[in-house]
């Protein structure tokens, strides 16, 4: 028996090492015996979430100018339409009515109109066929002007397009009225055929809008754009692009650990803060959890030698929540309670203490046994 306890002991020595429960561990988790492996507290950066690191963190954020697109007001300011095969042009030639189609209470623009073929050609009176596709209006006009300058003395011309059928862009995704959008003589922007499309859906995540475009693709958020005024994150379409805005079902943050219900919660539109993830959650459980060790682990950014951020907030004192609803989570940041040193040794305890009881109960039949 002694024998028997005596191990237990051992048993139970050693399991405060290895004692099972939410909590996380420090320490050295290299192993010499594998190449890969690597000290994980040289691979973090940790922060103690204080008045200090949210100030400087709103700072940072008063601090961002918007930024402005040159590139796209200047596309903006040099653009011209192209016609292009399947287009149809209105054409009038001023004080010579029998060149002009007449259009009549019956028959619109587009019916009335010259229709480029597919050969990229239109016909007209004196004429003929003239190759239009790839030329802007007033390079059209100019050509008929001088051709019609045989037939009638200084003639008056004027083109316009009264159907653009030859270019378009596709729109998918979470929009309230996705489908087809038609490339005019007015520029069509990102953010204009978003909002010709209905807007977003209430399942948007408008951080990810990609622009697919020859083949590559672009990610663009509307976030920015709309609250911090980047209009780097707008961009003037093109014939065949793809404008797709994705679900916000991975844009979540996930609440584990010491808390009464661990889940994942959807980011939504408005910002989400830690105090409203764990109030969301069911706050803390009271039995178990350990105020004082509630962290936000975080992606380290693009470029870092580091796999993660980590933000550490003690909430043993209850007014430390006010810096817990000043801290905004980002998607994909995993929010972890830390269980109570007492609340680890119970589960070890829970675990062993049935076979303690075996190993005491098989011991006294055995004695029982050996004594008869």
């Amino acid at each position: 028996m002694k024998q028997l306890f005596a191990a237990l002991l051992v048993v139970l020595v050693s399991g405060c090492t290895v004692i099972p429960g939410a909590h996380i561990p420090s320490g050295d988790y290299s192993n010499a015996d594998d190449e890969d492996a690597f000290d994980l507290e040289d691979q973090v950066d940790i922060y103690a979430i204080t008045p200090g690191l949210l100030a400087e963190q709103l700072a940072q954020s008063e601090s961002e100018q918007p930024l402005l697109n040159d590139s796209l007001e200047a596309e903006l300011q040099e653009y011209d339409y192209v016609v292009n095969r399947g287009d149809v042009l209105n054409i009038t030639v001023w004080d010579h009515p029998e060149l002009t189609i007449p259009q009549g209470s019956d028959r619109s623009p587009s019916e009335a109109g010259n229709w480029v073929h597919s050969d990229g050609t239109i016909f007209y009176p004196y004429v003929g066929k003239v190759e239009v596709a790839g030329l802007k209006v007033t390079e059209i006009r100019d050509i008929l002007r001088e051709r019609l300058v045989e037939y009638i003395q200084d003639p008056q011309v004027d083109v316009t397009v009264a159907a653009f059928r030859s270019k378009r862009v596709f729109l998918t995704g979470e929009l309230k009225q996705p489908g087809t959008q038609p490339i005019t003589n007015v520029p069509l922007t990102l953010v204009e055929a978003i909002s010709k499309a209905g807007g977003l859906t209430e399942f948007a995540d408008w951080t990810d809008v990609t622009l697919t475009r020859d083949s590559e693709t672009r990610r663009f958020s509307l976030r920015e754009l709309y609250q911090s005024g980047n209009t780097r994150q707008n961009v003037l379409l093109r014939p065949s692009d793809i404008v797709h805005v994705s679900r916000n079902d991975a844009a979540k943050v996930f609440v584990l650990g010491e808390v009464v219900e661990p889940q994942s919660i959807k980011f939504g539109r408005s910002d989400i803060t830690l105090a409203e993830a764990l109030t969301d959650s069911g706050g803390f459980a009271q039995a178990t959890a350990d105020a004082s060790g509630v962290f936000v682990v975080r992606k380290a950014p693009e470029g870092s030698d580091k796999i993660a951020n980590v933000y550490q907030l003690n909430a043993r004192n209850a007014t430390a929540l006010v810096l817990a609803d000043q801290f905004k989570l980002e998607p994909r940041d995993i929010v972890y309670v830390t269980a109570a040193p007492i609340a680890r040794w119970n589960r070890l305890i829970a675990q062993i203490l049935p076979t303690a009881q075996a190993i005491y109960f098989f011991a006294r039949a055995e004695d029982e046994v050996m004594n008869n």
